[in-house]
């Protein structure tokens, strides 16, 4: 069997690595000359089960109306002329209710909880490094009110088992040392020790490489694809601007790209780009700087040491494709980190950077087989790509292999 993978973000990456494994001859084209140099080039870094909220519920409805009339450091939501996010936006406020916020949180904390242990598997089974840190993630807040609706939330995390710890400000102090008295601003936190945090750029590009020295993968880097062809029912060949690509199976994984090219034979996939931002700032003081993933939860804010460098990302921006930022759009994130870990790293030259999620109106992913007999679906991962890569990578892969899938795909499929 010969599958052509159309993306090499993390998701196509981690999908070639579990198709690999089976033994399957694997093609991926990648239009950057690279892998992962969208959405996971500058993401938070955490890799977070804890963090399987669904974003549609009844308080990200109050987030998003209130952001029409002042700008909100967490949620901006644009109005503007564009019927797709009018469609979108419809279907997001169907989810908006408690019931479907429960069900979609389940169905992502269970292929979150998967995912970490595919993770583990993979990292033990090819040694790749990627700046991963096993210390776990902190959140905190400093509202009391916002705290106790953490902590309650939080609960039905807990009860689907997710190890959770409710910490004072003392013992926030004790797991992060750089806080120091500012440990003092939080009304509390909630530790998850399971989870971790990680370079999923870094990671991306050690695993493809990984798979072209030890499997019989091909990956065509600065490859466009300009068009789909299949006669309706099944995909016949990828043309890109390097030639015509041509396999038995297809697995669309093209991040926000993936809507506009399942157009080309039929699909309408209900996944949106939201921008958010994030800078990446050289530590220059190691124990100023937390040793785990942080998470202020009153400034949207997200925190992860990768290597020797601190990154830092914040926003969810209802704004179409614009990848554009202004200098302003970091305020929050640099007024922030300032304050919390103010010798951690050198600020002042920090990189910024802009990027898209592909997110559905439901926050899960579309992970199946499509309704084209040999084209698969690898999509809509939102804001927790990172954290389900390697679950849906294997999950792809069994389906792929006509072969009972690790894990219930109860909401997963297209």
């Amino acid at each position: 069997m010969k599958v052509v993978i159309l993306g090499g973000g993390i998701i196509g990456i981690t999908t070639c690595y579990f198709l690999a494994r089976r033994g399957i001859d694997v093609t991926l084209i990648e239009r950057h000359d690279k892998a992962a140099m969208e959405a996971s080039y500058g993401n938070a870094g955490l890799y977070s089960p804890s963090d399987a909220f669904a974003w549609a519920s009844p308080g990200a409805l109050k987030l998003a109306l209130k952001s029409l009339f002042r700008r909100d450091p967490g949620i901006q939501y644009k109005l503007r002329f564009d019927p797709q996010l009018w469609r979108w936006s419809m279907q997001f406020l169907s989810q908006c209710t408690d019931t479907a916020a429960r069900r979609n949180t389940l169905i992502k904390l269970r292929l979150a909880s998967y995912s970490l242990a595919q993770l583990d598997e993979l990292v033990a089974h090819t040694g790749v490094s990627f700046d991963q840190h096993k210390n776990g993630i902190l959140y905190a807040s400093r509202s009391p009110d916002v705290f106790a609706n953490m902590c309650n939330s939080m609960s039905l995390l807990s009860d689907n088992g997710i190890e959770l710890q409710i910490l004072d400000s003392e013992a926030i102090a004790e797991k992060i040392p750089a806080l120091g008295k500012r440990s003092t601003q939080f009304s509390g936190a909630v530790y998850s020790p399971n989870c971790q945090t990680g370079d999923s750029h870094k990671f991306a590009n050690k695993l493809s490489k990984w798979c072209e020295e030890n499997s019989d993968c091909e990956f065509h880097w600065n490859t466009e694809i300009e068009h789909i062809t299949s006669d309706g029912k099944r995909v016949t060949a990828i043309k890109t601007n390097r030639g015509k690509f041509t396999g038995d199976t297809y697995i669309l994984a093209a991040g926000t790209a993936s809507p506009l090219l399942a157009r080309e034979v039929g699909l309408h996939l209900p996944i949106y780009p939201i921008k958010g931002f994030s800078i990446s700032a050289v530590i220059r003081k190691i124990n100023a700087a937390p040793d785990m993933g942080f998470v202020d939860e009153d400034h949207y804010l997200a925190i992860s040491r990768l290597g020797n460098s601190l990154r830092v990302a914040s926003s969810a921006i209802f704004d179409g494709f614009d990848r554009q930022y202004k200098e302003r759009d970091f305020n929050n994130i640099f007024n922030t980190v300032r304050s919390l870990f103010p010798d951690a790293a050198d600020y002042l030259k920090a990189e910024r950077w802009a990027g898209l999620r592909p997110m559905t109106p439901s926050s899960v992913p579309v992970v199946g087989r499509s309704k084209i007999d040999n084209l698969f679906l690898n999509v809509g991962h939102g804001h927790l790509g990172w954290t389900m890569s390697c679950g849906c990578g294997g999950l792809i892969a069994d389906c792929v292999a006509d072969e009972k899938t690790a894990i219930s795909m109860d909401g997963l499929h297209p």
